[in-house]
């Protein structure tokens, strides 16, 4: 009743196949509908007819080109795309970093200076001019400014000098200190 299945040397496409068996369908259907004569005699005409009575399927057609064959003028665009994207993010991280760096250079550079031949009578040298506009803050109380000079003092105790020369500077800066917080009045900052 069914044959057996039939070796394509180029297999047909999925199209082609519903295309085949619509062909089928469209050639049962015409042959399922003739002129009513007598059931003996349709069944007959079908049977004689039957599947392998319609023509032959037309022969598969060469397959098409691949999708990077047919939109290959589409490859270098997209490389190209492909490395500007990349060159950006690489950029952008880059001077990530960079600004990371910057800041870290500013951690661990002292933020004034300590001037270890420094007294309390001596003036300070005139600032140079200031572009922006410099803002007003409330001056700090001495009571605040003896307690964190205190807190400093506590804190360059605490360190260990890795050299005779560290510790003759940490001597020096806790001198220093010590007559800050002992003077009747402190220097203005």
């Amino acid at each position: 009743m069914s044959e057996a299945p039939k070796l394509y040397t180029n297999k047909p496409k999925k199209a082609q196949l519903k295309q085949f068996q619509e062909q089928q369908k469209g050639n049962d259907f015409a042959a399922s509908t003739p002129p009513r004569a007598s059931s003996s005699s349709a069944a007959a005409a079908t049977y004689q007819m039957g599947p392998s009575s319609s023509a032959p399927p037309p022969p598969p057609q060469p397959p098409k080109e691949s999708f990077a064959r047919r939109y290959k003028f589409l490859w270098p665009l997209l490389l190209t795309i492909n490395l500007a994207v990349g060159a950006y993010i690489f950029m952008r991280t880059k001077g990530k970093d960079k600004s990371v760096i910057e800041e870290d250079g500013a951690k661990d550079a002292p933020a004034t200076p300590v001037s270890t031949t420094a007294s309390i009578t001596e003036k300070p040298l005139p600032a140079p001019p200031v572009t922006e506009v410099a803002k007003l803050r409330k001056p700090i109380p001495e009571d605040q400014q003896r307690e964190l000079f205190k807190w400093i003092l506590e804190e360059k105790r605490k360190v260990k000098p890795k050299d005779l020369e560290e510790r003759k500077r940490i001597d020096e800066e806790k001198a220093i200190l010590k007559q800050y917080i002992r003077a009747k009045s402190i220097p203005s900052i």
